[in-house]
């Protein structure tokens, strides 16, 4: 029974030694001195930031894309024991791939999946000719879509290789087609694999980081001001605890906040004070001297309104209460000074061509008050929805003009408080987000005595009902906002424009030790850099010189060398072009770390272009003896440029001043030299 014993137990493995090799060196270039500087480096102090919040579940956008980088790096903060409380706020008053991948940064996360991703695709390509559907077929297939929905998840420049992978999977799927030995349950078989593995999986992968990332940050934070009110009252604390409890329709004799859904410039909701409009402004036009109506970025009382119905005289809530639906009549009485709000065909303060609005005042002149608004639901399902609380977008159309109440954006004058602009703008067939408001905090009115409901509206509510959003409804906001919340800093003392990146005329300083010269910067390997350019070109002028000759039916490489050159070089100048070219069109602030990604790919072209020149225009020894020997001077010349720079790499030893304007071998480098 145990006469396998007797047989010896052999193990063989396989090591690459140039990858042992490669993978050590890689290692000891980034962990060495890993733990300095001790001190907040470039955008960590965002980043750190994020960590924080995530440690204490309080939410957050970061407009620099989806949530899965932040989470891996909130991840290795949750392991390493850190509980979030460390004050982000003071940062230090290749080479640059290594920089980059030292701090708690994305890109080197985000080319870390993108390799990934074209590994499993070419190891997958592979075992297609001899093992369809095994289990290292799908293995690599399905780790392909996870690398991809993991590069997207950690930034959107993640997509810029996904699409590239799907183009060439559909290139060879078409090839695939015109394989008259594959049946076409087999070619059905392949479409629907690879459908699942490249699209579907990706696809719930990219959703459930955002579920996981609203399931972490439940908690009302710094950044909820510019989401929806349902979905700041989805949240526990802020505004969630101001609003719990309100009465989910509302009512004539409701007493209510109106927010601007825009929330731009900022958020604001719908203000008067007691404060009229001047005679006449600056450049000589008049005003009807009615009561200012503003839109006010702050919780105050003269926020409140009283939704009142026009053929009654009470401003309470009738029991049972009557709600306001869709299209009804309605009427604002301010809560504080108890006018109606009012717009006529007077020009608007600062934008002429829309109507002013205000609180009517009776001042015994021929122009009659105007203050019935037609209530419509943006977002009803039926033309009967009743009006609801925080979840209703509505407009308020003006019965006597058509205009519409809107938010301009505008910040009125000293005289206006420096508060926004509101008008009535000419109704039209489109509607914008600030034409739209929604009920935010509410109450039903019970006190008919002014001084009674001056009391009433300064005092909290206790009804409860839920409003809490699904989790796509909060998934599609929360993706709307990152794709459109732009950043006001449009400049920035270290961006750049993607020219400057390939012949690397920029940098950045990254830190600087408040007394000594020794400083941190994002500047590449020079040479390495020239080189990528310069495999790049050799590439594409090779690759047209093929073409020519093959089209003179001229073949000067065996075919399968020519699939190689065309495949693996097409995927890394593919891969370079993808990744950069599209920062020509993108209107947002860039810096040399945006290139990386796209420069990572032309390195890997280097060794490929090498690799063909060695093979197949090096074939007697005397070249191959030289072009090895050009190989190791090169090799030699890149580890003495990285050992150059290693100073601005590690941040140590600090440099004189004199050396430090040794390395500045451009002049658009920005090296610090500090002042003595």
């Amino acid at each position: 029974m145990l006469g396998f014993l007797k047989n010896p137990i052999v193990v063989t493995a396989e090591i690459n030694m140039n990858l042992l090799a490669l993978t050590a060196m890689g290692l000891i270039s980034r962990l060495r001195g890993l733990s300095y500087p001790r001190a907040v480096v470039f955008d960590e102090v965002y980043y750190g930031q994020f960590v924080s919040l995530y440690m204490k579940r309080i939410f957050f956008v970061d407009d620099s894309g989806p949530p899965f980088g932040h989470m891996l790096l909130a991840l290795g903060g949750y392991l390493g024991g850190f509980d979030g409380n460390f004050l982000w706020n003071r940062i230090g008053a290749e080479n640059s791939l290594i920089t980059q991948s030292r701090f708690m940064l994305l890109e080197s996360i985000l080319i870390f999946f993108i390799l990934l991703a074209v590994l499993s695709y070419l190891k997958f390509y592979n075992s297609q000719s001899y093992s369809s559907f095994s289990g290292s077929w799908w293995f690599w297939l399905l780790l392909t879509g996870v690398a991809c929905s993991c590069a997207v998840g950690v930034k959107y420049m993640g997509l810029f290789t996904y699409m590239l992978l799907l183009v060439i999977t559909g290139l060879h799927f078409w090839h695939m087609i015109g394989d008259q030995t594959l049946s076409n349950v087999s070619l059905m078989c392949h479409f629907l694999a690879r459908g699942l593995a490249l699209i579907i999986i990706p696809v719930t992968m990219y959703l459930s980081f955002f579920y996981v990332h609203l399931a972490l940050l439940y908690r009302s934070g710094p950044h909820d001001q510019i989401m929806t009110s349902a979905f700041q009252a989805s949240l526990e604390g802020g505004l969630a605890r101001i609003t719990q409890g309100q009465p989910l329709e509302v009512a004539y004799g409701s007493q209510i906040t109106l927010r601007n859904v825009l929330g731009k410039p900022m958020q604001c909701w719908l203000h008067s004070h007691k404060n009229t409009y001047p005679i006449r402004y600056e450049n000589g036009r008049g005003s009807s001297h009615q009561q200012q109506v503003t839109c006010y970025p702050f919780k105050d009382v003269n926020n409140w309104w009283i939704v009142k119905d026009p053929g009654m005289q009470q401003l309470v809530v009738s029991n049972p209460p009557r709600p306001v639906r869709h299209g009804h009549i309605v009427q604002l009485v301010h809560g504080i000074t108890t006018r109606y709000l009012n717009t006529h065909d007077v020009a608007a303060p600062l934008s002429p061509h829309s109507q002013e609005v205000s609180c009517y005042i009776d001042y015994n002149i021929s122009m009659p008050a105007q203050n019935l608004w037609r209530v419509e639901i943006v977002n009803r399902e039926s033309d009967t929805d009743v009006w609801k609380t925080i979840l209703s977008e509505v407009r308020f159309v003006h019965v006597n003009t058509s205009a519409v109440l809107k938010l301009s954006g505008a910040s009125l004058p000293e005289w206006g408080y420096r508060q926004l602009e509101v008008v009535g703008e000419k109704l039209s067939k489109g509607y914008h987000q600030s034409m739209v408001w929604n009920v935010e905090e509410h109450r039903y009115g019970k006190s008919q005595e002014q001084k009674e409901r001056e009391v009433e509206l300064h005092s909290p509510t206790q009804m409860d009902i839920s409003k809490n959003l699904s989790f796509m409804a909060k998934f599609a906001e929360l993706q709307w906002k990152i794709l459109t919340l732009k950043n006001e800093d449009t400049e920035h003392k270290y961006s750049s424009s993607a020219l400057d990146w390939i012949t690397m005329d920029t940098n950045i300083a990254y830190w600087l030790h408040p007394t000594s010269g020794a400083q941190i910067h994002l500047i590449g390997n020079v040479l390495t850099w020239a080189s990528a350019n310069v495999a790049t070109l050799v590439y594409m002028c090779l690759s047209l010189w093929y073409l020519v000759r093959r089209r003179r039916r001229i073949y000067d490489i065996p075919e399968d060398a020519w699939q190689l050159w065309v495949s693996a070089g097409g995927i890394c100048v593919g891969g370079w072009a993808v990744n950069y070219l599209p920062f020509f069109l993108m209107e947002k602030t860039l810096f040399l770390y945006h290139y990386l990604p796209a420069l990572t790919f032309q390195i890997l072209l280097i060794p490929i272009v090498l690799q063909h020149l060695s093979n197949h225009l090096c074939r007697s020894l005397l070249p191959k003896s030289m072009f090895s020997a050009l190989i190791v001077a090169w090799f030699s010349s890149v580890y003495l440029v990285y050992c150059t720079f290693s100073p601005v790499t590690y941040g140590e030893p600090s440099l004189s001043v004199a050396e430090l304007k040794d390395l500045r071998w451009k002049d658009s480098w920005n090296i610090l030299i500090r002042k003595r």
